[in-house]
């Protein structure tokens, strides 16, 4: 992965990582409040060389006192210091806890001893590191005495005697704010590559382009109110959805140049990504054109085409398969534009073998004599077979792909089943896209238009990639009336050969 790949599982994990940083920042602040005041309080010693004054002497004494000093650093921390202090205080610890909150340090070629202590209250801080200096005094002072009697060659004095510190030394509020910060957005940013190499998921065209190299028919927005109104028409006409479904229209018309896949089967690898709606809503759009479309429901399993369009599906496409009556008959026209729309009919116990039957293969070839689009919604891939079996009797197959829900495995495993059926590709379609983000697929800006009829704002952002204008008399949208009514006429006039629709 390159740079922008990581600053793309940032932008996507912003929130993930946005939260950790401030459990990070909390945790910081929370152990500055809970941790108990901690106070130091400081006093140093000057170490001197008792002798007579010449240059030589004084120079030998310098350096025989700087030797010493470490030696005296050491001894502060061990009982003969710490004892005398405890008892002159009448503090109820031993020498060996007292160590722990005593430290004397002393700085190279010096002679200075600096002895810090650390308590709760900055007054008792202050007291101990006074009796502390004090009992260093008296230990040097014996430990250097001469056996044979006479003064200690070795003098230490307090310099800085030992102050109650008016602010605690601990916790230190902006350092822990500071670690807190730090390490939060450290584990944020760790748990942001983690679960994006653990998450194989399909969130947008790079995902996709690290499966196949299938053509990106489009990316259909997605929209809180498609759950309660799925079809095409009961969006504005410039929302970002009706925008989407007309550059999938577009983009399908040049995917398939050559015109010979006039039937066109729809689904996706799991059931939830969105193919029904999908498949309507490209009937409806092409429908809008100026096609003559039929819209058929082969998903056999859980049909929803006729629930969608609020038709019969008690007669259908298993009625006609089973010879139970002519698909003329069957055939409901819907809107005001040369849509129809043949549902499901009754569930059979044996789908795959009817959308694989010689008779499925010979009602395709008829509707695509008669009609410019024929628009097959099929089941998933993966749960059953029916797509792949159905995918040898048309002419060409788009595979929707719901974002956030199928796996980069899953599609693979779809693609290759088609693949292994010699079936014709056309492309793919990325279904619920963010409208913002990294993984957004359409840039573009769309005035909403309510059902007054007004704008719902100025169009200030740039268009989508690829613009859905119709290009050709073919994909021309019906302006007046009198146009579409006469498309109707032509449309019954030609339905089958020798016969007439009742619809």
């Amino acid at each position: 992965m390159d740079l922008r790949d990581y600053l793309r599982i940032l932008r996507r994990n912003i929130k993930l990582i946005i939260a950790i940083t401030l459990l990070g920042l909390l945790a910081g602040g929370a152990a500055s409040i809970l941790v108990r005041p901690t106070y130091t309080s400081e006093t140093q010693l000057f170490v001197a060389i008792q002798s007579s004054g010449s240059v030589t002497e004084l120079q030998q004494g310098n350096s025989f006192s700087q030797a010493r000093v470490q030696s005296y650093v050491k001894t502060v921390e061990t009982p003969v210091v710490l004892q005398p202090a405890i008892t002159s205080l009448g503090l109820n610890v031993s020498a060996a806890e007292l160590a722990r909150r005593v430290t004397a340090t002393a700085d190279l070629n010096t002679v200075l001893i600096k002895i810090s202590v650390q308590d709760s209250s900055p007054v008792e801080a202050a007291a101990i590191a006074q009796a502390v200096a004090n009992s260093l005094i008296t230990a040097v002072d014996t430990l250097e005495k001469p056996k044979t009697g006479g003064s200690s060659p070795v003098s230490l004095s307090v310099i800085t005697p030992a102050q109650a510190p008016s602010v605690p030394s601990a916790p230190n509020t902006k350092l822990n704010l500071l670690l807190g910060f730090a390490a939060g957005l450290a584990v944020g940013i760790g748990s942001a590559i983690m679960r994006s190499s653990l998450d194989t998921r399909i969130r947008g065209e790079l995902d996709l382009r690290s499966v196949t190299d299938a053509p990106l028919l489009g990316g259909i927005a997605f929209d809180e109110d498609a759950l309660k109104k799925p079809l095409l028409t009961q969006a504005p006409a410039r929302s970002a959805r009706s925008e989407s479904f007309r550059q999938l229209r577009t983009n399908l018309q040049f995917a398939n140049v050559s015109g010979q896949a006039k039937s066109i089967l729809v689904t996706s690898s799991l059931p939830g990504e969105g193919k029904s709606t999908t498949a309507t809503n490209l009937a409806i759009s092409l429908a809008q054109a100026g096609q003559t479309v039929c819209l058929v429901d082969a998903d056999l399993r859980r049909p929803m085409v006729g629930e969608y369009l609020g038709l019969d599906r008690e007669a259908g496409l298993t009625t006609a398969l089973v010879g139970a009556a002519d698909v003329n008959d069957l055939l409901q026209s819907w809107g005001e534009d040369a849509l129809y729309v043949l549902t499901s009919g009754q569930i059979p116990p044996n789908p795959s073998e009817l959308l694989g039957s010689a008779e499925m293969k010979l009602l395709i070839s008829r509707l695509e004599e008669v009609f410019d689009s024929v628009v097959i919604d099929a089941p998933p891939l993966l749960p059953v077979t029916d797509a792949a079996v159905l995918s040898d009797h048309v002419g060409g197959v788009v595979v929707v792909i719901g974002t956030q829900k199928v796996k980069q495995q899953e599609l693979l495993k779809s693609l290759d089943a088609l693949k292994l059926v010699g079936a014709h590709l056309l492309g793919v379609v990325l279904n619920r896209v963010a409208a913002k983000g990294p993984e957004a697929y359409s840039y573009g800006y769309y005035e909403e238009t309510d059902s007054s009829g007004k704008g719902g704002g100025k169009d200030t952002r740039r268009s989508p990639r690829l613009r859905p204008s119709d290009v050709d008399g073919k994909f021309a949208d019906v302006s007046t009336r009198e146009q579409q009514l006469a498309d109707q006429a032509a449309r019954d006039a030609r339905v089958f050969p020798g016969q007439r629709s009742s619809n």
